[in-house]
């Protein structure tokens, strides 16, 4: 038996509740999650590598500030700081990813769209994130965690996933580019992010609603950045311009009729060009991380229509030559 399912076995004993317990398969996460019977109806345990203090604890913390803001999460029944171990409610089996893979397009559309509102409504608690001291309202995205993510992509995508790492002269200019970069999404960051807002990361509970999870995370970032990884994270071609840039109205619409403060459209699909670009290399480096030290290769596939993006992004913004040179090669050579 596991560490974490002895661990959850102990929980339940103490609760009173059956031992009687199914493992659920994780994707990128350290923490495992068991489908567990609870007061006569299925619950979620989501076990974690090692005890925690509830104050300080993230997902609880997070959880409360979007439940408190009417955002559709999963409500916390239970948790145990000793042990490790959260329990809440359970949404099912229904990942999005896999409702939008296989529905007709007129659906597809239809929840992609919820899921642009549930974006906006996010970005609506930003101000009680500040007021309540929540720790999604002291995190940000700063030029430290930008360029520690881009570090990150050029480390384990050049060195570790393909082991030809650049040469110093491309690691200064790209490094200079980089900066650039991380200092104009600062300026931007001003409001509340899930972080890591994507299909994989929503369910469809059993009314058919679009609920998330996985929002641990949280921080306080650019408009745009939730909307950059819900239409391009994990694709396997780009998508149409034209479509990228309806989705983007979209969202300006929604935050406009939530009494968001009005953006213009070209600073909005500016902004959103410059976030592609931060989001899809920190996605790569992520994919190659996976894949080579955690034996999760099924992310190998994503990793060119991401390059793909990025090149046509900088094509685009047309300011970080070093990175679009770079760019290029690698998709020539993939």
């Amino acid at each position: 038996m596991s560490d974490f399912r002895a661990r959850l076995t102990e929980y339940l004993s103490q609760r009173g509740q059956s031992s009687d317990v199914e493992q659920l398969t994780p994707d990128a996460s350290t923490r495992e999650y068991f489908r567990i019977d609870w007061d006569s109806q299925k619950a979620i345990a989501c076990v974690y590598p090692e005890p925690f203090v509830a104050a300080e604890q993230s997902y609880l913390n997070v959880t409360k500030l979007f439940e408190s803001n009417g955002l559709p999460v999963a409500h916390v029944y239970d948790f145990d700081e000793g042990l490790g171990v959260i329990v809440q409610e359970d949404l099912g089996d229904t990942i999005l990813r896999e409702v939008l893979e296989t529905s007709a397009p007129e659906r597809r559309e239809e929840m992609i769209n919820d899921a642009i509102k549930l974006i906006a409504r996010i970005q609506l608690a930003t101000q009680n994130a500040y007021d309540t001291g929540s720790i999604a309202g002291r995190l940000k995205f700063d030029v430290e965690k930008l360029l520690w993510e881009l570090n990150f992509f050029r480390e384990h995508y050049f060195e570790t996933l393909r082991k030809r790492p650049l040469s110093d002269e491309e690691n200064a200019a790209l490094g200079e580019e980089f900066l650039e970069l991380c200092r104009e999404l600062e300026d931007r960051a001003t409001v509340l992010c899930h972080r890591d807002f994507h299909a994989a990361n929503l369910m469809v509970d059993p009314s058919g609603n679009v609920r998330i999870i996985d929002h641990q995370d949280a921080r306080i970032g650019s408009v745009t950045y939730d909307l950059v990884s819900l239409l391009l994270d994990r694709v396997t071609e780009p998508p149409a311009s034209g479509w990228l840039e309806g989705k983007r109205r979209l969202m300006l619409s929604e935050r406009e009729c939530l009494n968001l403060p009005k953006i213009d459209t070209e600073d909005f699909a500016y902004e959103f060009r410059l976030q592609t670009v931060q989001r899809c290399l920190k996605a790569t480096g992520t994919f190659s991380f996976q894949s080579v030290n955690r034996g999760k290769t099924y992310f190998l596939p994503f990793i060119k229509p991401m390059f793909e993006i990025v090149l046509r992004t900088l094509n685009r913004l047309d300011k970080f030559p070093t990175l679009e040179k770079v760019v290029a090669k690698e998709i020539e050579n993939s």
